[in-house]
Parts: structure tokens; C-alpha cells; sequence
């Protein structure tokens, strides 16, 4: 049975949307942001004695929305480049949720609109106070998590809609052939303007056909094939 989550007093935002609903397991996550299963989990649900960082849209089982999964893209962003303080964040997250006047981004502080402009840099230098890291380490950190923010699509109210994950482990340039949309292939990952997933790309690949003739059959160029592949598949690719 799926336990309504919460995160201090909040409550969820009553509308509910596809991408709101819980509809990834942690470790399909986990998969798409080439993170250990390990620490999505642990950002989802937290510990003994530690609040999670985001508010999982299913806590018993733990299943993650759309929304969800975004936030841990910037999360996943950070841990790539930083060595970051997890108590340090959720108590820097917790100045973002205070200072929050949309529902939205007090619900879901990561991808907030507010994040996009005056909270990045007050994200950064609350959490650069907090662990006393240096004004070049607070620029790299507002560089990558800039970076992590610029492949989120958004509607015209702010709020997602689609999600281009880093494929790669550098983040500079990287190419966006990959998009998650809640509206294509109940949300999984697909080839850039089509609804070929990648897990079907990686599956056939893994049974022994070649890129050349996947991006034959389906008519994509080979670069396409290789991104999806290297989505699901980060060491064959």
C-alpha cells in the first residue's frame, strides 16, 4: 500500500498529475542518473536519524514521480562534481523551502522557478557557509547545478515537463539525444523527438546487434543509438 509522503508539515499539492504520480523504482532511477541504488535510496527515504531530501511521491513501497526523478537529476549533478555534505544540503534545502512563496517550489524546492534565478545563488551561499567551501567551489557549484537546471523543459505556469538526464560523467556540452517525458513511453527514456526507448535499443544491442544496424532499423543517426545505449548501459557505451 502506497503511504502518502511528507516533509516537515507539507502537504502535497492537490492536483495530481502524470507527473506527480509514482511511476519509477528507485533502482530504474538509480539507472538513469547513474547513481548507486544505495544513495538514491537514501536520498529518497533517508536514515535512522536523517530526513530524506525530497518528498517521494510513494513511501511504502518507494516510488518515485517525474518530479521526483528531476530533482535527483540536480542532486545527481552536484554528487558528480562535489563532494558534497548530504546534513549540509538538507539543511540548505530547508532555507530554499523557507524562503519559497509558490506551493510548488516549497513541495519540491530542487526545480522550483525560484531556484532558477535569486535562490541558485542563495542555495550556493547558504551551503557554502555551511560548510565553509571557497568562493571558487561556491562558482563551480552554481555552474553545475546551473547546468543540471538548463535540461529540465518547462510549461509556461514553470513546472517541468520533460527531462534531458546527463548520459555521460562530464556535463560540459553535453548533448540532450535523450529526453524523459512523462507524455512518451509511460515516461521512460527515448530517443530526442521520437518514442523509441532506450531500454529496447539496449536490450537488442546487449542480444548482439550492432549500432550500424540499429541506427539502420530505426532510421536514427549512430550517435542517437549510442546515447541510448549508454543511458541504460553506461559501461558499454
Amino acid at each position: 500500500m502506497c503511504v502518502a509522503p511528507y516533509l516537515g508539515t507539507l502537504t502535497l499539492v492537490n492536483a495530481v498529475t502524470a507527473r506527480e504520480k509514482p511511476a519509477y523504482a528507485v533502482s530504474e532511477v538509480a539507472r538513469y542518473l547513474g547513481v548507486p541504488t544505495s544513495t538514491v535510496r537514501y536520498w529518497s527515504t533517508g536514515g535512522r536519524d536523517n530526513e530524506p531530501l525530497i518528498v517521494a511521491a510513494c513511501r511504502s513501497p518507494t516510488l518515485l514521480s517525474f518530479f521526483n526523478l528531476a530533482e535527483l537529476h540536480v542532486l545527481a549533478a552536484v554528487r558528480r562534481k562535489h563532494v558534497v555534505a548530504m546534513p549540509k544540503v538538507r539543511v540548505a534545502i530547508r532555507y530554499l523551502i523557507t524562503n519559497a512563496r509558490r506551493q510548488f517550489d516549497k513541495q519540491h524546492p530542487l526545480i522550483g522557478r525560484e531556484l532558477e534565478t535569486d535562490g541558485l545563488d542563495l542555495f550556493v551561499q547558504e551551503y557554502g557557509k555551511l560548510v565553509n567551501i571557497s568562493q571558487a567551489g561556491q562558482l563551480s557549484m552554481r555552474e553545475v547545478i546551473g547546468a543540471a537546471l538548463k535540461r529540465i523543459e518547462r510549461e509556461a505556469t514553470g513546472l517541468p515537463v520533460k527531462l534531458y538526464p546527463f548520459t555521460r560523467g562530464e556535463t560540459a556540452n553535453a548533448p540532450t539525444l535523450i529526453v524523459v517525458d512523462p507524455a512518451i513511453s509511460a515516461g521512460r527514456p527515448v530517443i530526442t523527438g521520437t518514442g523509441v526507448a532506450t531500454i529496447l535499443v539496449a536490450e537488442r544491442y546487449k542480444a548482439g546487434e550492432s549500432v550500424s544496424e540499429l541506427a539502420r532499423d530505426y532510421e536514427r543517426s549512430s550517435s542517437e543509438i549510442e546515447e541510448a545505449i549508454r543511458c541504460e548501459m553506461p559501461a558499454a557505451a
